[in-house]
């Protein structure tokens, strides 16, 4: 690499995406340095889908001890303390901290722990004024939880503060319907919190299969989860008492002791300093790059959620390591995009790879649905009615597999193996052909007939 520069690659934001980036270009023997200006790690470990998924695991405990009795157990003097899950999820958040931090040390990485902004091409400044000069530039910020403008926001968290919360509420609402929303209705539901969920659409999942939205809906209902549909929040007061009142929609005021806005997620590229590097940004500040990760600066790449791509972990770690392979390993190559696996950790859980059925009537036309409608082992002997439901969406014409589609317990562990299937072209007759595994659930997927 050329030595008029001090770094061959100068990476800002240690996430996911980021630290893979790092640690592969540093061992195809690039001089590396990475700046983030929070904890090592990013949102997925800092304070998104591993602390969630925690929380998820610590919540169904709830469901488990109920169901113990009809297993012979008996549960005396059963209660829940928040601050032991809380406290015990942030130390794993700090063991996590320290492992991405010190796989970037065992890989000679540098890192400047605060925020660096682009001023040029091939430089970058700290926030302690020191300027620094690289050959190339990634972008790896991800992405910051999108808070709308109303009167009384100030009162409510994003999925960065909820697990810090000093005490469980009693009452929450939860503004959104995508999978974050979902999954904190879940969690808090669990908990014992009444939860109350408004949207401004009319639906849940948007992009989900139909039948798996319409079924984790009617379950979620019968747990207690209320729905507010059509009723976008105008509007938060706190009272006196600490609590506070939403107005959303034309329904009468929502009496609440925490607001969750859950509304999606933005690309954090604000003051970043692009625009010096000649990059114009996207509608919602999304950085456009092409299939190598390249922006229309030749020096500058991006990977991860700061894109206009996929926003899943995995996703920006395959973009990390094909950006450090093709600049620094000479092994050009891209990530495929299609057939990404899907999980929405909700109670219960659902997941989907490939062609929803209305995606498949749309793009293929003639096609095969298959379902399997059922009732899974554990909720039979626990006297629970909640049913799970899987389907298969084929193409008529090839019986090849187009998607896979399942909501019930552990439906995302079962999904990785469908999506294998998926990405390899199998047909309806390669599931039929395999020997089934029970008891399980995952027999369903060749059984359907």
């Amino acid at each position: 690499m050329a030595d008029e520069f001090e770094y061959d690659l100068f990476v800002i934001g240690a996430g996911s995406g980021g630290v893979r980036a790092s640690r592969v270009a540093a061992a195809h023997g690039a001089r590396v340095a990475v700046a983030e200006e929070y904890r090592i790690g990013g949102t997925c470990v800092i304070r998104g889908c591993v602390p969630k998924k925690l929380l998820v695991y610590g919540s169904h405990f709830a469901e488990e001890l109920q169901d113990a009795a009809h297993y012979g157990w008996t549960v005396e003097g059963m209660s829940f303390d928040w601050p032991t899950l809380r406290d015990t999820v942030l130390r794993d958040v700090d063991r996590l901290n320290a492992a991405y931090t010190q796989t970037l040390e065992n890989n000679r990485v540098e890192r400047f722990l605060e925020r660096a902004t682009i001023t040029g091409p091939n430089a970058v400044r700290l926030a302690s004024g020191r300027e620094i000069s690289a050959k190339y530039i990634l972008v790896a910020v991800g992405a910051w939880p999108f808070m709308p403008e109303f009167p009384g926001v100030e009162h409510c968290i994003s999925s960065n503060e909820v697990f810090h919360l000093d005490h469980l509420p009693r009452r929450v609402v939860i503004q959104g319907a995508g999978y974050i929303a979902m999954e904190f209705a879940g969690i808090f539901n669990a908990l014992g919190c009444h939860v109350t969920v408004v949207n401004r659409s009319d639906q849940i999942l948007r992009g989900y299969d139909e039948g798996l939205r319409d079924r984790l809906l009617q379950i979620t209902m019968a747990r207690g989860i209320d729905y507010a549909f059509n009723c976008p929040i105008s509007r938060v007061d706190r009272q006196d008492d600490g609590s506070f009142t939403v107005t959303a929609g034309t329904r009468d005021p929502i009496p609440a002791d925490a607001v969750l806005i859950a509304t999606g997620r933005k690309p954090k590229t604000d003051g970043l300093g692009l625009e010096l590097a000649g990059i114009a940004l996207g509608a919602i500040g999304e950085i456009p790059v092409d299939e190598y990760n390249r922006t229309a600066c030749r020096s500058i790449y991006a990977v991860g959620d700061v894109t206009d791509r996929v926003q899943l972990t995995p996703v920006a770690i395959r973009e990390g390591q094909a950006f450090a392979d093709t600049v620094f390993g000479h092994a050009p190559h891209t990530v495929d995009y299609s057939c990404i696996p899907s999980a929405v950790f909700s109670q219960p859980p659902l997941a989907s790879v490939g062609l929803t059925e209305g995606q498949a009537r749309d793009q293929v036309g003639n096609i095969k649905v298959f379902t399997s409608d059922f009732r899974p082992m554990k909720n039979v002997f626990a006297g629970r009615m909640e049913r799970g439901l899987y389907k298969l969406v084929v193409d008529a014409n090839t019986d090849r597999i187009l998607g896979v589609h399942l909501i019930g317990p552990e439906a995302p562990e079962v999904l990785q193996a469908a999506a294998i299937a998926v990405r390899a072209g199998l047909t309806k007759a390669d599931f039929d052909a395999t020997v089934a595994l029970h008891p399980s659930m995952a027999e369903e997927l060749v059984l359907m007939r």
